[in-house]
């Protein structure tokens, strides 16, 4: 007899499973866990990577920032970047948007948290960002009604402002804000415009701002901050790297830095804060492979004691197989499908367990969540070799059976 191969101890192991089904799930309990585990950490990873992509990295087409500070990620860096780079003002923004040949646009932007008001209502912690024209093209913020702040707006520092939505909807809930006052630092602004709705970022609003000209910010504000930050647009994508060369050497020219010395300033682009973004995940998701690990070994430990028992349980049935003609290699192949079987239907739960999870979470709180097809087919192998690799010692116990005292086992 040509021995068993795939189909029928699939089946049997299917049947077993629909026959005791405590036992199986007791027995899968530990794939089940870690696959879920997994697919869960996947899916946030994932879904974060692509929102932070989307909306929090997505700097504009082609725009990288030149700053006081660069990404860091120790506070060890945050002091030394405090200590040797100096503050940003005006001329440096002159002297890039006069000196470099590369770039398709140079803006600036400055940033600071006020209240702003009208009449009787008022918005606390405003993002109030003072513009040059040119931010509109590298930005990501669109104007949904009305007009962006403007170069005349700039060259007379006008009390101009373009409204993000949260801030027109609490100031203005009933009336078109276009035209109208909005009150800061003791200044009235006219309202030129009110920008399209972002929405939130992890739970946090992004339509909390306002933007004015920057001149008439530096009026406010004072032209020295640490919020000063240059943005440049490539010309395309291809000229990132020469253009962030050219911004570079320009800026190490006016701080007079020699060839050894270290940049006293920041150049950052939408990939440097995906590459910070991605090693905090990467980080992440290193501690959960020694987590899923951890409950993988457990649940194929627990597959084997359970395969062990059904050797003993099925001792007589090896040896009339084996009567019959059944090879070695038939009867370990038959129990290790078993148990390949089994330990993948564990697997296709606990991403069915993680799936629904998965949804429920995306849906019902800020954290984005994505279940990339590639962890699922990594996942049902994974869990398909945890049953297989604990299932070698009872397929090899079934095999080497003596069929003369496997037949006497049950007589």
């Amino acid at each position: 007899m040509r021995g068993i191969r795939i189909k029928e101890p699939t089946i049997i192991a299917l049947e077993t499973m629909r026959t005791h089904k405590l036992r199986s799930f007791l027995m899968l309990l530990g794939v089940i866990l870690s696959v879920s585990t997994l697919i869960l950490v996947v899916a946030l990873i994932n879904g974060t990577n692509a929102y932070i992509a989307d909306r929090v990295a997505n700097m504009g087409n082609g725009v990288f920032v030149v700053g006081r500070y660069v990404a860091v990620t120790s506070e060890e860096e945050w002091i030394k970047a405090l200590r040797h780079n100096r503050q940003f003002s005006y001329d440096d923004f002159e002297a890039l948007h006069d000196g470099l040949k590369l770039p398709k646009a140079v803006g600036l932007l400055c940033r600071s948290r006020e209240t702003v008001r009208r009449d009787s209502i008022s918005s606390e912690d405003v993002s109030m960002r003072g513009v040059t024209a040119n931010i509109n093209q590298m930005s990501t913020e669109e104007v949904e009604r009305g007009r962006y702040i403007s170069d005349n707006d700039n060259e007379h520092r006008s009390f101009t402002a373009l409204l993000g939505a949260d801030v027109a909807k609490k100031l203005f809930p009933s009336i078109d804000p276009l035209g109208k006052e909005v009150t800061i630092n003791g200044y009235d602004f006219e309202v030129v415009g009110v920008a399209k709705p972002i929405g939130n970022v992890m739970g946090q609003p992004q339509d909390n701002f306002v933007f004015i000209p920057v001149q008439t910010w530096f009026k406010l504000k004072g032209s020295h901050t640490d919020s000063f930050n240059i943005n440049v647009q490539a010309r395309a994508p291809e000229y990132m790297e020469q253009t962030k060369d050219e911004a570079r050497a320009l800026m190490r020219a006016r701080r007079h830095l020699g060839p050894g010395d270290s940049d006293t300033f920041g150049i950052w682009g939408a990939d440097n804060l995906m590459d910070l973004w991605k090693g905090l995940t990467g980080t992440l998701a290193t501690a959960m492979v020694g987590f899923v690990s951890i409950f993988l070994v457990i649940g194929g430990v627990v597959i084997m004691n359970v395969m062990l028992a059904s050797v003993t349980e099925r001792t007589r049935e090896i040896g009339i197989r084996k009567s019959l003609g059944a090879r070695t290699s038939d009867i370990l192949s038959q129990f290790l499908v078993e148990a390949s079987v089994m330990s993948a239907m564990g697997g296709i739960i606990g991403i069915a367990v993680a799936w629904a999870l998965a949804v429920i979470v995306d849906k019902t709180t800020p954290l984005p969540m994505s279940v990339p097809m590639s962890a699922v087919i990594t996942a049902i192998g994974v869990s398909t070799a945890v049953g297989l690799f604990f299932g070698v010692y009872p397929a090899r116990k079934a095999a080497k059976l003596n069929p003369i005292e496997a037949l006497r086992a049950d007589s």
